[in-house]
């Protein structure tokens, strides 16, 4: 265990994925979430791939004894993406990255319907704060009608997105019993390339060399992000690199202002610091009744 350089990797990893958003981000007026998808997801293949061979753990990274499972999983993860992809479009950059980290607090509900799993009062208590933080930076969409309906999707779609990463979290629990780490990463791939494939007919376009540079790039940039994820959980506890997913609302709020001209509103700001002390509550809790989720976690992001 080396928890610094675990630290170092979770945090280059996050602002990867933030940065991967940004480049989606760009390309959104010109291509359609799913087309989005399958570029995020088909050019992050060779790099994991890459990884896997110079591990030498190519042959256990394409193993796997529950190919359903990793459809179902593919199936609520490409969803999830495709939403989150729609609402970049439509939303600021930090608005997406706060109301995406509503997804570990829908896990915890989730986890109890579908798990089996007890929610005691600390708990329950962090699921309702961190909603509480949802509903304080939905606040300027429901209560302004000048925000128009564009607005209002976009939230509609990023909390879809986080009740799908949700769902698909908890498929992720049950595949680590008897899948490795890297089949999980590997298969995902693969299933939300082939799946994304089914939106053509909604209109998928050529993209000018630009926005082809931003998503082939976005591909390559969340192939790599997701590496150093996974690796940064060989080096540190999850329990500890778990409060360094929240640095992606710092870096989504650098990059949002400096590429975007994105101000953050402070209903934003504040449903931020809400949100964040929900997410360390629930991680706190976990870490007390020595629950490992380490590699279900590394294959949670806030952009798939």
């Amino acid at each position: 265990m080396s928890p610094l350089r675990g630290m170092a990797l979770k945090l280059s990893a996050v602002l990867l994925f933030v940065f991967m958003a940004a480049l989606i981000k760009a390309s959104s007026d010109v291509v359609p979430p799913g087309e989005a998808v399958f570029f995020r997801s088909f050019f992050a293949i060779p790099v994991i791939l890459s990884w896997l061979a110079l591990r030498r753990e190519l042959a256990t990274g394409l193993r796997t004894q529950n190919p359903s499972g990793h459809f179902w999983r593919g199936l609520f993860g490409v969803s999830a993406m495709a939403c989150g992809f729609a609402a970049l479009g439509l939303l600021p950059l930090p608005e997406v990255t706060v109301l995406g980290y509503a997804a570990p607090i829908l896990t915890v509900i989730l986890a109890a319907i579908l798990l089996g799993e007890k929610i005691r009062l600390v708990r329950m208590s962090a699921v309702i704060i961190g909603l509480i933080g949802v509903v304080i930076v939905m606040l300027p969409q429901l209560g302004n009608e000048a925000m128009g309906t564009a607005a209002r999707w976009g939230v509609a779609l990023v909390l879809a997105s986080a009740a799908l990463r949700a769902l698909a979290h908890v498929h992720i629990r049950k595949l680590v019993q008897n899948e490795t780490t890297s089949s999980v990463v590997f298969y995902f791939a693969v299933t939300a390339s082939c799946l994304s494939l089914f939106t053509i007919p909604f209109g998928w376009v050529v993209p000018d060399p630009i926005t082809a540079s931003q998503l082939i790039g976005a591909g390559l940039v969340g192939g790599v992000a997701q590496i150093l994820l996974t690796s940064s959980y060989r080096h540190a506890e999850a329990a500890v690199l778990a409060p360094f997913d929240y640095a992606s609302i710092l870096f989504a709020l650098i990059i949002g202002y400096t590429i975007f001209d994105e101000i953050p509103t402070i209903h934003t700001l504040i449903g931020s610091v809400v949100i964040i002390g929900a997410g360390v509550l629930i991680i706190w809790r976990e870490r007390q009744l020595g629950v490992k989720r380490g590699p279900a976690r590394s294959n949670l992001t806030p952009h798939g």
